[in-house]
């Protein structure tokens, strides 16, 4: 592993407001397929565990969800108002057409306020385009950070990461046979960049085997490599929200 490389990018990470890892963090997540896919709120439960932090998760996700299909969700907003999260995570599509970045950034805008009263702070997930509109991951990037700069939401750029696996050798595929989910991989890497958005600390290392959906998601130096610096190079480039 690039030592050196994966320092730098963690001290790019790091900021004043967030140190350490806290010893807990609650998370409620709201989407769709592209979270429940491989389960990746378990999966950060599982980073979480590996790390000697206690992550306890609960999800408001349904198939081809928006946040607007949420907010007319009366469960989605029970969950919400109910508090007692520490961050309330949020993803739909990918929203790069203009029609819907303003969608996206009305109803993450929209949900940050009950969010909050609730005693949270928003996060917004950022996915990917389907592999059939690879160009359009600029304009995906554009529209997540566009939103949660508009909602002063903790911007999570799984997306971003995903481009730059890509860039390293060997690049992970990440996507599964319909070319849209992720495969473990994907789920992994965007996981990993919910665990160090959020706790502000990125594992120095991962395990051998971590389980990923239904399966054990075995893990050697090469994709290790590929997955830390991924998200190390995404997070370093968000700017940090401070919670306070």
């Amino acid at each position: 592993m690039n030592r050196t490389l994966l320092f730098i990018a963690l001290v790019l990470l790091a900021t004043p407001a967030v140190a350490h890892s806290p010893p807990s963090l609650r998370l409620l997540f709201i989407g769709n397929s592209l979270t429940y896919s491989n389960d990746l709120p378990g999966v950060v439960e599982a980073l979480g565990a590996a790390n000697g932090v206690a992550v306890t998760t609960q999800s408001k996700t349904k198939a081809d969800f928006g946040l607007q299909d949420h907010w007319a969700d009366k469960r989605t907003r029970a969950a919400v108002a109910a508090g007692g999260w520490d961050y309330v995570v949020m993803q739909q599509g990918p929203s790069s057409l203009p029609a819907n970045q303003a969608n996206l950034r009305k109803w993450t805008q929209r949900w940050a306020k009950p969010i909050r009263a609730g005693g949270a702070q928003p996060a917004l997930l950022m996915v990917w385009p389907s592999t059939s509109r690879l160009r359009a991951f600029p304009a995906v990037d554009q529209a997540y950070s566009d939103a949660a700069v508009a909602a002063e939401a903790v911007l999570l750029p799984a997306g971003r990461a995903w481009w730059s696996a890509w860039q390293l050798q060997p690049g992970p595929a990440l996507y599964s046979s319909d070319g849209f989910h992720p495969d473990p991989t994907g789920t992994l890497l965007a996981a990993l960049v919910v665990y160090a958005g959020l706790t502000g600390v990125l594992p120095a290392e991962l395990p051998g085997e971590l389980p990923v959906g239904n399966s054990q998601l075995s893990i050697d130096d090469d994709l290790e490599r590929v997955l830390l610096q991924a998200a190390a190079t995404a997070l370093a480039s968000t700017p940090a929200v401070d919670p306070n």
